[in-house]
């Protein structure tokens, strides 16, 4: 039902601009621009909880632990344009950690939304602070936007930054700057 409305949806759109969805080059536009959207905006079907799973294990680790320069994709909610970048993801254990490929699957998850990054940034953080419990979380995202590039104020290159901490992150700048160290060493 969900992709006869995506494709519904498609063909108003190639009406309302002018053009004719039943000519040779559109008539299987429809199906493959609701796929698309499907697969770039699946991040609704999940919970931060089904994907980790069981990947939690007890651990008596206590240094930080950072995963960096996880690359994403990801759409404006005001334009439906998409914006792409890198997040950075650390955390301080707290009896607990977490598989690796659990927090790129994490950034997949929030990413593939309707987003604002700023919201992005902190759904990650908080997904990251209840599942884990950790001592803190700081979460960093760098994103471009098409939206600034295409329409509005049309600059090329502009990268947004945000970030979010929790924990023992908020105000300890010392730990923020040695994870901006870990940042610096991924790339």
């Amino acid at each position: 039902a969900a992709h006869e409305q995506l494709q519904s949806a498609v063909r108003a759109v190639l009406s309302a601009v002018g053009e004719d969805p039943a000519r040779e080059g559109l008539i299987d536009t429809p199906a493959r621009v609701a796929r698309m959207y499907e697969e770039l905006l699946e991040g609704y079907r999940l919970t931060p909880a089904d994907v980790v799973g069981e990947a939690l294990f007890e651990s008596p680790e206590r240094d930080l632990v950072a995963v960096c320069s996880i690359p994403y994709a990801s759409f404006c909610e005001h334009h439906m344009l998409p914006f792409t970048g890198l997040a950075h993801v650390a955390y301080l254990p707290n009896r607990k950690i977490v598989g690796l490929s659990k927090i790129p699957r994490l950034v997949d998850l929030f990413s593939k939304r309707l987003q604002v990054q700023e919201r992005l940034t902190r759904q990650l953080a908080d997904a990251m602070d209840e599942l884990l419990n950790p001592l803190g979380v700081m979460v960093m995202i760098e994103g471009e936007h098409s939206c600034a590039r295409l329409r509005g104020v049309k600059k090329e290159g502009v990268n947004m930054v945000t970030r979010a901490t929790r924990g023992v992150f908020v105000e300890d700048y010392e730990r923020q700057r040695a994870f901006m160290e870990m940042v610096q060493l991924s790339r």
